[in-house]
């Protein structure tokens, strides 16, 4: 049985992602939907789709730019705020510094009143796509 990787569409729309607002070297700004399904006891947003908001912000940001290159997190650091509730909420992610194969980002989620629910950052390692798409290949075989 051969068992193909979620295409990007798939994990955007499980993700709730609606638009990019903004997309430039460096810098992603990035609209979610936030659903019930997402939630847990209250009406919250469960922590793992924040994290998730803010990983893919950052990643935007280290991509643009940057020829074929596919950011793998090395470490992820997420402190929540204030709870994310169902609605349209902000993830924006931008590069604090790059270097030849790694880069340290940083992000934020935010209400669309622009309270800061969550901020995140972030040690990415650039690999060339073609290798991550190889190694893909060989572990589903």
């Amino acid at each position: 049985m051969t068992i193909e990787p979620p295409a990007i569409q798939d994990l955007q729309i499980s993700l709730g992602q609606q638009r990019v607002l903004a997309l430039e070297p460096g810098r992603a700004v990035i609209e979610y939907l936030a659903g019930m399904p997402m939630c847990h006891s209250g009406g919250v947003v469960q922590g793992g789709f924040i994290c998730g908001w803010i990983d893919a912000a950052m990643a935007h940001a280290a991509m643009v730019g940057h020829g074929d290159t596919t950011p793998m997190s090395l470490e992820l650091k997420v402190s929540f705020f204030a709870p994310a509730h169902p609605g349209l909420v902000i993830a924006e992610g931008w590069i604090e510094r790059r270097g030849k194969s790694t880069c340290f980002a940083e992000g934020r989620l935010l209400n669309l009143a622009g309270n800061v629910l969550a901020k995140g950052s972030s040690t990415i390692r650039l690999i060339p796509r073609a290798q991550v798409e190889a190694g893909t290949r060989r572990a589903i075989g």
